[in-house]
């Protein structure tokens, strides 16, 4: 088992690392990214956690001995009121989801046809860009020219 011990590993990069059961004692991980990271059963105590943004599955996140995923399911919910409905759970919920897809999606074309071209293909923090968004989709389209 590796022990560091007063190492400066800044800027060090983990790839496919399991750190499955592993202790962290006064360590920084200031402006650190966490992307794809299994974080189940992790327990933070005496952190520092000032601009941080998280997004993911979550589930019973404690915040100060308070749950807050209700808290922020509620928020998303009021936000975005068709949320709810993309949970479906029988036949008519799947095609009332499927609806608000339709809805949605000529907005979010609409969004990209105004966008500078080379924005289309930028990723950001990682993610795939609109194009390779899209690329699965057109793979099972009929060929012909691209319309973005």
């Amino acid at each position: 088992m590796a022990d560091f011990t007063s190492e400066n590993l800044t800027g060090s990069r983990f790839e496919e690392v399991y750190l499955t059961g592993a202790r962290f004692h006064d360590v920084d991980l200031t402006n650190a990214r966490f992307h794809e990271v299994d974080l189940t059963g992790a327990m933070i105590r005496g952190a520092f956690l000032v601009n941080v943004d998280i997004d993911g599955q979550i589930e019973n996140l404690r915040v100060n001995g308070v749950d807050v995923v209700p808290l922020v399911e509620a928020e998303l919910n009021r936000r975005y009121p068709d949320r709810v409905k993309m949970r479906p759970a029988d036949a008519d919920g799947f095609r009332e989801a499927w609806d608000i897809l339709e809805r949605l999606w000529p907005q979010t074309v609409g969004r990209a046809r105004r966008m500078a071209p080379e924005l289309l293909n930028e990723r950001v923090e990682g993610e795939w860009s609109f194009i390779e968004t899209l690329r699965p989709a057109a793979a099972e389209s009929p060929p012909g020219p691209a319309r973005w």
